[in-house]
Parts: structure tokens; C-alpha cells; sequence
């Protein structure tokens, strides 16, 4: 498929179908959705066009793809897609400028975000989606991630050694790693999908009971 003269990654258009396959199989017929770090545009494009009964919300930490996302949007015919608004993980209130988003959202998406970002951003992440999911919403992150007993494959050990020399900051994070931190926010992993080229789909819920819910049993020296 031909596409136009606008920011393209080769990497989204041949993830967007297995993705958008998953979400299929996840998703209500109609609902709202939020995306961080849209990068280009082209899955919130994508996924918007192929689910016109969901409101799309792109964001991303700058305006400088906002152009890109607005024109992919226009190139798949997806009216559904809001206009994008900054958005930083770390802050308190979301999106950075203007008013804090006043309804939930059923579904909190984020590709490819942990693992070119520092170690915060997967707490800020955690906490934000915990403040602005609805009640039986799904957050949703893929990307390559480390797990315990599951042999790392040659191509994302390269790809970490890459990052980890780009940033000291960035790296493949560890699956259990980040389900402790969401664990803080309330959320839990529900589901884990494997997807092409060593990615996996996760997807998180709240926690039932939330964490500060359950009665303190540690012990105190």
C-alpha cells in the first residue's frame, strides 16, 4: 500500500495489523480510547479507521508529529481521530496544556514508549492510566520486554545493547519489573500476547482489590 509524503515508520506499518487483530478480539463495539506517544500517527490511523465506532485521542510528548498524525488520519479516512494534544507520563494532570481530560477512557494504549523512555515514565504510565480508565477499561503496551526463564532473543539483546548505548536511561524492560510498578497504581496484568519480531501485546486492568485497599500484613520490626 502506497502511502503519503508524511513521518513513516516501517516498523508501525507492519505491526498495525497484528495489533489491530488483538484489539479486535478485546475490544467492545464502541468506546473511547487514549494513545501515548503516538509517534506518526499511522496506529492511531490504523486502529481508528478500522473501529469507527471508537474515539481515538492521540498524544504525544511534543507537538512535532502533530502535522504527521493529523495527515495520516486524513489519509485513512478515519474521522474519528481527535486532535492530538501534549501529553508527558511524569506529570500529574493529562494532558500537560489546557484542561485535564473530564471523561474516562476504555482503553489507554502505548506502543514502543517504555523502553526509549527513563524508568519514571513507567510509573507515570501506571499512575496516569489508573486515573483516567474507566471502570473495566484495558491498558495496552507493546514493545519488546525481558521475561524471567524465556530465553532473550539475539535481536532484542542487540536491540537493548543499542538503546542502553544511545541513553543510560532507556533499555528492554523487564516484564516483572514493570507489573511491580503497576501493581503500585492498582493495575494488574491480565493477558500477555506474543506478537511477530519478539514484541508482546500486555494488557493490564485494575486490581481487585486495588493495593491500598488490602490490609497492611507486613511486618514491622
Amino acid at each position: 500500500m502506497s502511502h503519503p509524503p508524511l513521518p513513516h515508520s516501517p516498523a508501525a506499518e507492519r505491526n498495525q495489523g497484528p495489533i489491530l487483530a488483538v484489539l479486535q478480539s478485546l475490544l467492545a463495539p464502541e468506546g473511547a480510547a487514549l494513545e501515548i506517544a503516538s509517534g506518526t500517527g499511522q496506529h492511531a490511523a490504523h486502529f481508528a479507521a478500522a473501529l469507527p465506532g471508537w474515539s481515538w485521542q492521540p498524544t504525544d510528548l511534543q507537538g512535532t508529529h502533530f502535522g504527521a498524525i493529523a495527515g495520516w488520519a486524513a489519509h485513512t479516512g478515519a474521522r474519528n481521530v481527535r486532535t492530538p494534544v501534549a501529553l508527558d507520563v511524569l506529570q500529574p494532570a493529562w494532558p500537560a496544556d489546557g484542561p485535564a481530560f473530564s471523561q474516562p477512557f476504555d482503553l489507554i494504549y502505548c506502543a514502543n514508549m517504555l523502553h526509549i523512555a527513563p524508568w519514571a515514565c513507567c510509573a507515570g504510565l501506571m499512575r496516569g492510566a489508573a486515573r483516567h480508565l474507566a471502570p473495566g477499561g484495558l491498558l495496552v503496551t507493546y514493545g519488546p520486554y525481558l521475561e524471567d526463564g524465556v530465553p532473550t532473543a539475539a535481536g532484542n539483546l542487540a536491540f537493548d545493547a543499542s538503546l542502553r548505548a544511545q541513553d543510560a536511561a532507556w533499555g528492554i524492560r523487564r516484564i516483572d519489573d514493570v507489573a511491580a510498578v503497576a501493581a503500585g497504581a492498582g493495575l494488574r496484568l491480565a493477558a500477555r500476547h506474543a506478537m511477530p519480531a519478539n514484541n508482546l501485546l500486555l494488557v493490564w486492568t485494575r486490581a481487585t482489590p486495588a493495593p491500598d485497599a488490602r490490609p497492611d500484613t507486613t511486618h514491622h520490626p
